[in-house]
């Protein structure tokens, strides 16, 4: 019996890449649609004809060239042929996975243990020539799914992906604790060599991703080495922060000061102090501090007329300071001054009122020089300075 059929259309999946229509005789009037992303292929007898893009085509023998030259169609083309017709998927099927069927076995660089080890990810295909895909693989099959592609191609993917794997973690010493970052590289290499492999059936590789390394979490020995590994890394990074404890603690001790003195010359500023007032401040601060006033005043190369030199409130602070310094210091003896008598140019006896040798009085000073003290009786220094008295 003759089956007719009107309309030939694809009815799987997304996930299908290559779906067969059950309707194999039809005649020449039939209808062909054709989705955007999909190609169809006709067939004759087993043999591939015409190929057909999107859209919606007669089957007919103005529309299948290769035909005119096989069969001849009867006047009215009410006669119908026995022919099949193939739907390709061309759309990029995502998410795949994919993971080696055995370990990988390799002698691990950094501590040099045997260490088995596994890979698995996720890949996209697509069709890239729909004429060598359906002749080199799918062959009398009705339906390629993206699970039966994958097995089709799982004995490359595990040549190549184990053999990768090992061969650049032995030449890269890389270590298996540090492989995780390591997976992009592996990722985009591998992709490249598995390009021609998969073009040789007509199925584009568009992404490959090697997302997990299986380690061996359980083996004794690699336990024992992680542990290891780990232990080390947790010395180096308690160090590491130790360090960083000390230099914060001491940024903290120096930002302590910092604030210190900034507050104490606000609150200068605040009292009406000016910049050299300030910096006498500084200065008789440190002077304060030493234990020994004058031998400070000394080291420092600061004298008596510098001191008095800071005028105003910090003057008083200093003078203060000095006179407190030196108070208990007796002053250091001076070399006599000679005299000599106004009227006969003799020298005068220290201390004398008259001159021994012509009897002339002589005068004598009242007042100090040098501090203002009047003197009630005679002496050789100031009772209150010390200052050495003119005879």
């Amino acid at each position: 019996m003759v089956k007719i059929s009107d309309i030939i259309q694809y009815e799987g999946d997304n996930s299908t890449f290559i779906w067969k229509h059950p309707c194999e005789d039809f005649n020449t009037t039939t209808q062909l649609i054709v989705h955007e992303s999909q190609e169809a292929i006709f067939f004759l007898n087993g043999q591939a004809l015409d190929l057909f893009g999107p859209g919606r085509h007669t089957l007919e023998t103005q529309n299948i060239p290769l035909l005119r030259r096989l069969i001849s169609i009867p006047t009215g083309g009410e006669t119908p042929f026995h022919c099949e017709v193939y739907f390709i998927n061309k759309t990029e099927q995502m998410a795949i996975r994919w993971g080696t069927d055995s370990k990988v076995q390799y002698v691990e660089p950094t501590y040099k243990f045997p260490i088995s080890i596994g890979a698995s990810g996720e890949m996209s295909l697509s069709v890239a020539d729909s004429r060598k895909l359906l002749v080199k693989l799918v062959g009398t099959e009705r339906v390629l799914e993206r699970q039966q592609l994958t097995t089709y191609f799982r004995s490359i993917l595990m040549t190549k992906v184990k053999t990768y794997i090992a061969q650049t973690m032995r030449t890269n010493a890389i270590n298996i604790f540090e492989i995780d970052e390591s997976l992009e590289t592996f990722s985009s290499e591998i992709h490249r060599r598995l390009i021609p492999d998969f073009l040789d059936y007509g199925v584009q590789l568009k992404r490959f991703y090697v997302t997990t390394i299986v380690k061996p979490d359980g083996d004794p020995q690699y336990e024992k080495f992680k542990d290891l590994y780990f232990r080390q890394y947790a010395d180096i990074a308690e160090a590491q922060l130790q360090q960083k404890v000390g230099i914060i603690e001491q940024q903290t001790e120096a930002q302590k000061m910092v604030i210190e003195s900034k507050a104490l010359a606000q609150k200068r500023v605040q009292e009406g102090y000016t910049y050299q007032q300030e910096r006498g401040f500084d200065v008789a601060e440190g002077a304060a501090k030493n234990e020994s006033a004058g031998g400070n005043f000394s080291n420092m190369g600061i004298g008596l007329g510098m001191m008095a030199g800071v005028g105003g409130t910090v003057g008083g602070a200093v003078s203060n300071m000095v006179s407190g310094a030196f108070s208990g210091m007796s002053a250091e003896p001076q070399p006599p001054q000679n005299h000599f008598c106004d009227q006969c140019g003799a020298e005068l006896t220290p201390g004398a009122s008259f001159c021994d040798n012509c009897g002339a009085p002589q005068a004598v000073a009242d007042t100090c020089p040098h501090c203002g003290f009047k003197f009630i009786k005679p002496g050789r220094f100031c009772p209150k300075c010390g200052t050495r008295r003119e005879i």
